[in-house]
């Protein structure tokens, strides 16, 4: 009597749209349209029932709603696993080391340019000035993270290794603020490595988004809230009156601090310390050329 591997015999009895699914460009392409579809949908509702300024907050409050459900729908259905990147509770001492590390990395830097004679502080604005920007500053790092770390570079990841994915998904989020006012392609590349590269590192480390939402938050809420520096070219009117003297490279320029050598270098060092351990915990992946074969082909 003959017995059958059944889950040798798996894929071939697989229906196709199953077997197409378990290509990775077909769940990026899937996860595009789920969240894209979604966001977009919403953008037609709110541009008729949820217009003017004064309820600009409840627009932004829609969207993260929209996309983080938007995510978590794709990855149920369509991978069709526990959303284990979202983890909530269970990760809070990465949501704080995140902050902690966001704080501190603006902190440092815009410390340091004021030693440096470039940075000023002239005066101080009511701290109520800070709390719109939380909405938006919280928006902006849990969709940026869930896009270019949780579809972008964990589908690259698995195809292409960890390698390939820090440097296309780097450069991906990188220039994606090209567009920006005052960018350039060095504050791209900047971009690329000491928030794209930092960052992909961290996920790799964690597995979970928690420390890259923290960190990616305080980031800008630091930055911009409190310090009232450009964030990625967009100006922030925040707690402090300050403004920046002095050449491009070192102050960043109209892009703001992030876009200054002295970010990208002490960024830049925080994503290479969390690299090390995410290569020391065995967090490396290789390249779909480098699985066992069964494995590749399901993995391009």
């Amino acid at each position: 009597m003959t017995t059958v591997d059944l889950q040798q015999d798996l894929p071939a009895k697989m229906a196709w749209h199953k077997k197409l699914l378990q290509y990775n460009i077909v769940r990026f392409m899937m996860a595009a349209l789920f969240i894209g579809g979604s966001l977009a949908l919403l953008h037609v509702f709110t541009g008729k029932f949820v217009v003017g300024p004064e309820l600009k907050i409840l627009r932004n409050f829609l969207n993260l709603v929209v996309g983080v459900s938007a995510y978590i729908t794709y990855v149920r259905l369509i991978e069709k696993r526990a959303v284990t990147e979202l983890t909530l509770l269970p990760a809070w001492k990465e949501w704080l080391a995140g902050l902690a590390l966001g704080v501190s990395l603006f902190v440092v830097v815009l410390g340091l340019l004021s030693v440096a004679g470039v940075f000023h502080v002239d005066g101080f604005n009511s701290p109520a000035t800070m709390l719109p920007f939380l909405l938006i500053f919280i928006g902006v790092a849990i969709m940026e993270e869930i896009v270019f770390r949780g579809i972008v570079f964990r589908l690259l990841e698995d195809s292409l290794g960890s390698t390939v994915a820090l440097v296309l998904s780097g450069l991906i989020f990188g220039f994606a603020h090209i567009s920006n006012p005052g960018a350039t392609w060095f504050s791209s590349l900047a971009i690329a490595l000491e928030a794209g590269f930092t960052f992909g590192a961290i996920y790799m480390l964690t597995r979970r988004l928690a420390l890259c939402i923290g960190f990616h938050f305080a980031w800008n809420f630091t930055q911009g809230a409190v310090f009232s520096v450009a964030v990625s070219g967009m100006d922030a009117k925040g707690w402090m009156q300050s403004r920046m003297t002095g050449p491009d490279w070192l102050t960043g320029g109209n892009f703001g601090a992030e876009a200054s050598l002295l970010t990208v270098a002490l960024a830049t060092l925080i994503g290479v310390l969390f690299l090390r351990a995410a290569i020391r915990k065995g967090e490396f992946k290789q390249g779909f050329w480098k699985k066992p074969a069964k494995a590749a082909q399901l993995a391009v």
